[in-house]
This record gives C-alpha cells, structure tokens and sequence, in this order.
C-alpha cells in the first residue's frame, strides 16, 4: 500500500464529513465509544502527523514533538485540517524508500504499514463519525467504504484473518466494530504494520 490508498480513504471521507459541516460534531458522542464526532476527527488528524513524523523520523521512539488539533476547531476547520494532515502523510509514505522504517506500538513500521493504518485509522473512525451523526450502521449506510481497499487494508494489517465475503463487513469486524456471524468478537485486536515478509504466520496471542 502506498500514498494513493491514503489519498483516496481521504478524498472519500472528506467528501462525507463535508455534507454535515452545519452541525456541531463537538455535541454529538460516537455510539459505543469515548468519543464525539469532533475528537475522533481530531484523533484521526493528530494520528496521520504522528505517523508522518514516525516514518520520518525512523525505527526509534525518539520523537520529542507534541502535535495535536485545537479542541475548538470548527467541523470546516476539522475537515480542512483532516485533509493537510492526510496529504503530509501521504507525501512523506511516498517519499520513504522501501528499506525505511518508522516506530509504532504495534511494531516498527514500512511504508506500507503506515499506509494501511493510516487507510484504516481514515475509513473506520469517519464510519464512527457518521454514527455520531446519525448516518452510521453496520451495513455502511451513511459513509461508503470502498470494497477493494477495505480488502487491501485487511490483509496487510490482520493477516492472520480468513477473508469474508463482504471485505468492508471484514473490516470493521477486524477492528471490533461489528459482530459477524462464527466468528468471535474482535476486543483486544491488534496489527500487523512492520514488514509482512517478517512475519511469522502466527495470529497475536498464539506464539
């Protein structure tokens, strides 16, 4: 995964969150979670610099910035600087060589690795946001998620998981937003973002 999957996450959830503008995100809470519709947006923004400086900054956990959205941000101020900060992500994913290496809690992180949390970090919180404005629901009513990149984002950062049948459904289930039918309900999940020709083909936990 590469600049482009981050770029289009983007454009499709800026493209939403536009639509709703009028309202106040800061007043409506995100069913299930400790989150409004404004703080996860401004999660999801401080996230996408946090991943930019990371790979930039390299394997070690050295970084000594301190990077965060105003909470008093307006929904067009959250959108505009959702939007800066995905592309800054994107351009730095794009400029990294493959060899470069960013720190993560999950594990020292590729390009690639970046890109798919931050593809992940994008799609799944603006469905939480699309929730919190009444939008949101298991069927991905509200906030589209595209098929094929729910399906790319699910294989680089649970490998471990069978495919389903329907890649969006897959997806939010990985990330312990829905419950699908035989499978058991993911609450502690976590991911694979350093190299997947380093891993080991075990599931987390089963070592």
């Amino acid at each position: 995964m590469r600049g482009d999957d981050v770029r289009g996450a983007l454009e499709d959830a800026e493209t939403f969150l536009r639509r709703h503008t009028d309202r106040e995100w800061s007043e409506l809470p995100v069913p299930g979670l400790d989150f409004t519709v404004a703080s996860v947006i401004r999660h999801v923004t401080d996230v996408l610099l946090w991943y930019a400086l990371d790979l930039a900054g390299g394997p070690g956990d050295d970084i000594a910035f301190d990077n965060s959205v105003r909470a008093d941000a307006t929904p067009p101020a959250l959108v505009a600087s959702l939007g800066a900060a995905g592309r800054v992500c994107a351009a730095i994913i794009d400029a990294a060589g493959p060899e470069a290496r960013g720190f993560h809690p999950s594990g020292t992180a590729d390009p690639s690795g970046f890109a798919a949390m931050a593809c992940d970090e994008i799609l799944v919180h603006t469905r939480d946001a699309a929730a919190g404005l009444g939008e949101g629901s298991g069927e991905g009513i509200g906030f589209t998620i595209a098929p094929d990149l729910a399906r790319a984002v699910t294989a680089r950062l649970f490998p471990w998981h069978e495919p389903t049948v329907d890649p969006v459904e897959g997806l939010l289930w990985a990330n312990g937003r829905i419950d699908l039918p035989g499978r058991l309900r993911q609450e502690k999940w976590r991911w694979r973002c350093a190299p997947l020709a380093e891993w080991d083909g075990t599931a987390p936990g089963a070592r």
